[in-house]
């Protein structure tokens, strides 16, 4: 409450400085160039001015402009502001008529001449005119300019809102999928081997840790992430068969850099639920380094056909597809990714950098 009174006051001040100064040209600056004594009348035409002034400047700014021109009716705004001028002017004119204020001002510059009525001379009309519209552009680009704000902050709210909520659907999505495809695994192995089945459950609830307490975060520590990979990988590797030939190198000392948790395992998932077949000869690289700020990912495996009654196939895209969603939200330009699916080896290769600073 506070603080959108104060902003308030501020503006308040400023008004009011502006029209002491506007006040002090009108009523001390211009006159006293004339080196004469003006009369009385004269000050109530140029307080009648600048009251004209002032109540434009507001009725254009809190009525004009809001029920006219920020409803695409601009036609009737101009039409309205030049109307609104030529009767201001209208009943400054018609108060210079009433008090007889062109002899007045005849007798103060020229005392020793006699008054002889003359046509009136449009100029001093033609710079209330300008001065009156003046006041009338001067409310306009301030009520624009902080509607112009006002938008713009909505906007940026708006759009982190939308990000927010995209980032923490699109985890969401990601965290079922990786459950789905490692109970199959679990699963796989209780038929074969139990006590290996064992360990991947201990395997699994170390990593449950971290996904329960990590992903709730916007981010975690890369040595975080990279245990969580490595727990992944060996998870994977006891289901392995001798035909596949896993290679890695992931670095083991890492700076603490922050990261997006569970954005690396989408592609580390899919190496292994695409790169390996129950049949032919097999092979999975899972490269990994960080060099300063930059984080580097590279993965290759063969390309096999995916059976599609198998539990594995169901979901089939969705963590990648939405991880490659999550890097362009959260790091926008600073990451860059690589998809070489079209090549002699048939081979399925990932390329990621990532600025992390």
């Amino acid at each position: 409450m506070t603080n959108s009174i104060k902003p308030r006051k501020i503006t308040f001040l400023i008004h009011i400085l502006i029209w002491i100064f506007i006040a002090i040209v009108i009523f001390v600056v211009s006159p006293l160039s004339w080196k004469v004594d003006l009369p009385i009348e004269y000050w109530f035409k140029q307080g009648l001015t600048l009251l004209f002034l002032i109540l434009g400047f507001y009725l254009n700014m809190y009525v004009l402009v809001p029920k006219l021109l920020f409803k695409d009716k601009i036609w009737a705004f101009i039409g309205l502001g030049i109307l609104l001028t030529l009767l201001f002017l209208f009943l400054i004119i018609q108060f210079e008529n009433l008090v007889n204020l062109p002899e007045l001002m005849h007798n103060a510059f020229r005392p020793d001449k006699p008054y002889l009525p003359k046509p009136r001379n449009f100029s001093y009309d033609l710079f209330t005119i300008l001065l009156l519209l003046f006041g009338l552009g001067i409310s306009t680009s301030i009520v624009v300019v902080e509607k112009w704000q006002i938008d713009a902050g909505i906007r940026r709210q708006m759009e982190q809102e939308k990000v927010s909520s995209e980032l923490s659907y699109l985890k969401a999505q990601i965290n079922p999928h990786f459950f789905f495809n490692t109970l199959n695994n679990i699963y796989s192995l209780t038929n074969i081997d139990v006590e290996r089945a064992q360990k991947a459950i201990l395997k699994l609830s170390r990593m449950m840790r971290y996904v329960l307490y990590e992903t709730d975060k916007d981010t975690t520590y890369l040595s975080k992430e990279l245990d969580f990979i490595r727990d992944y990988i060996e998870l994977m590797r006891l289901r392995l068969s001798d035909k596949v030939n896993l290679n890695l190198d992931i670095q083991e000392k890492t700076d603490d850099i922050p990261i997006a948790p569970m954005l690396l395992l989408p592609f580390i998932e899919n190496c292994f639920k695409h790169g390996v077949s129950a049949k032919a000869e097999s092979k999975i690289e899972i490269f990994v380094s960080q060099k300063g700020k930059v984080l580097e990912l590279k993965t290759v495996n063969l390309i096999f056909p995916a059976n599609p009654k198998s539990k594995e196939s169901m979901g089939s895209g969705i963590g990648l597809t939405n991880t490659k969603r999550r890097l362009d939200l959260i790091y926008g330009n600073k990451c860059k990714l690589i998809i070489d699916e079209d090549n002699p080896e048939n081979e399925y290769r990932i390329q990621l950098k990532i600025d992390l600073g």
